[in-house]
């Protein structure tokens, strides 16, 4: 049962946002789990996350296996304006995984960025996807 809400923007195929919902699930939550790519964005929702997150529409833009730099997006020239529409238009240009607790909004990359915006940690022993240990036996995060 969850303590806080969680919502997480997730992107089912990206192992780093899987990590998240792994982690977030093995803590004890049953997050609110949005598919950013079938529901897609609003200018305002966006706006919105990206300030509650403190980062900037150009440090939201996801460069690899995107679009992006064919579509010109990662030219220093482009306004946030246009990466905003861009983003709106293509989901995909978003990075991913964006968690939204009461304790905060981040883009969880790494994954085990989202134990910040938990009140508590999963049980142990925990690892990623790649086996990358991030809680240990005793129910301790790693640094």
């Amino acid at each position: 049962m969850s303590i806080i809400p969680v919502v997480i923007h997730h992107n089912p195929d990206c192992g780093t946002s899987r990590n998240v919902l792994g982690i977030i699930r093995a803590a004890g939550y049953e997050p609110t789990v949005i598919d950013y790519l079938t529901e897609g964005w609003t200018r305002p929702q966006l706006l919105a996350m990206f300030a509650a997150a403190g980062i900037t529409a150009r440090e939201a833009l996801r460069v690899a296996r995107s679009p992006a730099e064919e579509m010109g997006l990662t030219a220093a020239d482009v306004s946030d304006d246009a990466l905003l529409d861009a983003m709106t238009r293509h989901p995909i240009l978003v990075n991913r995984p964006i968690v939204c607790t009461p304790k905060g909004v981040r883009l969880c990359r790494p994954s085990e960025t989202v134990l910040d915006l938990l009140d508590r940690l999963p049980p142990g022993p925990l690892a990623k996807e790649d086996g990358q240990a991030i809680i240990d036996a005793e129910g301790n995060r790693i640094a």
